[in-house]
């Protein structure tokens, strides 16, 4: 089983606070991960998606008063919510017989804000950790692993499959359950054919300024409702918006988020490509490495530091602005290439959000500078450097 980096941090985490929330999209391995936990107390492993365990929660006072001194995971916990203030219940009880922590780990497909009742309910007794597909720090950083983690994408059951053919139908099945199960689940009306093609023309605009009144006449849906649909996919951990930078430079700023698939995989199969020739050969190739990048380099951001990208009227643009939580910016460009260039839209929109340094973002290589203040270096390596970043705050 490849290691992920979470492992360490979610065994902290139940050793400190009465209930662990561990959240992101279906199928990214919570459920592998918690049943790999070894703690110093036993296990108890619930699937409310499976009508037995769902039983057993009948009563659930009756059940979880039952199993005290163990850990009780609830996997797919956004199907009861009902469940919650029953929780906080017991671990109040729990608390004042001088049990402290690793009480619960509940797994969800949907984010805090989704689980509005959890997050209310169990306010100041939980901790929420965020699982992602497998991030390319987990996986390796050679050019084929690269490769094959930005065709295929992160997900497991993608990423290792035998081939890239077997890996696309798995991502196609994955959308596919999405738009005809799980979607109507959580209260989306539209018909399947609507939602795929909804989520094909995001894919078409992946990494860009998505243009609301227009998808929605294309769909024959309003604005809001196409907002509503992005709001979704944002809680399920499978878009991610990047906001726009908004200080004011007395420059006419395009204010529009930048929304992109969090997956590489799922943008692809949505495209029809199928290979690393195809991808290459696609007119979204330069936007899913700038996404695939984007989503890579969030995903291990040092805590308190901000993403957004600066983009002018006139066309000047970062793809990326760092702002760390003592207000130092870093601006980033991505490109798909080994020999950048230095171009002075970038020295000149440095100035204006006064970075103090950036990067030129490349699939690979050592780190060499372009400029006093501009480094160019291989993803992989700029990874590491957040990382070392992260752990030393």
């Amino acid at each position: 089983m490849i290691a992920r980096h979470l492992h360490n941090d979610l065994v902290e985490r139940l050793r400190l606070v009465p209930a662990v929330a561990l959240l992101g999209s279906r199928q990214v391995g919570k459920t592998t991960l918690a049943r790999s936990l070894t703690l110093d107390k036993p296990l108890i492993y619930l699937d409310l998606e499976r009508p037995s365990d769902l039983a057993k929660l009948e009563d659930a006072e009756l059940f979880l008063g039952k199993v005290a001194n163990t850990l009780v995971v609830v996997d797919e916990v956004q199907r009861k919510p009902d469940l919650f203030p029953l929780l906080r219940s017991l671990i109040d009880e729990r608390r004042r017989n001088g049990e402290r922590a690793g009480h619960f780990l509940l797994l969800g497909s949907a984010s805090p804000d989704l689980l509005k009742q959890g997050s209310e309910t169990l306010a100041g007794r939980i901790s929420y950790l965020e699982m992602t597909p497998f991030q390319l720090n987990e996986i390796g950083a050679d050019w084929a692993t690269i490769d094959r983690h930005w065709l295929r994408g992160g997900y497991p059951e993608s990423y290792l499959a035998s081939d890239d053919s077997s890996a696309m139908m798995w991502c196609n099945d994955f959308i596919t359950s999405y738009i005809e199960r799980y979607l109507p689940m959580m209260g989306v009306a539209a018909s399947p054919i609507q939602l795929r093609r909804f989520c094909t023309m995001i894919a078409h605009q992946q990494s860009a300024l998505v243009n609301l009144t227009q998808v929605g006449n294309s769909l024959g849906i309003d604005s809001k409702t196409v907002r509503s649909y992005l709001d979704l996919l944002e809680g399920l951990y499978l878009i991610r918006r990047v906001p726009a930078w908004s200080k004011n430079v007395g420059k006419r700023l395009v204010k529009s988020s930048k929304i992109m698939w969090r997956d590489s995989g799922l943008v692809h199969d949505l495209l029809s490509i199928q290979s690393m020739d195809q991808l290459l050969g696609h007119p979204v190739c330069g936007h899913s490495w700038e996404a695939y990048c984007i989503e890579q380099i969030c995903n291990v951001l040092p805590k308190g530091t901000s993403a957004s990208y600066y983009r002018t009227q006139a066309g000047a643009e970062i793809d990326l602005v760092l702002e760390s939580a003592d207000g130092t910016i870093h601006a980033i460009e991505i490109k798909r290439t080994l020999s950048p260039k230095l171009s002075r839209p970038l020295i000149e929109s440095m100035s204006t959000i006064q970075a103090t340094s950036a990067t030129i973002i490349i699939p690979s290589g050592n780190p060499y500078p372009l400029s006093e203040n501009v480094m160019a270096m291989g993803l992989p390596e700029f990874l590491i450097t957040l990382i070392g970043d992260s752990g030393s705050r």
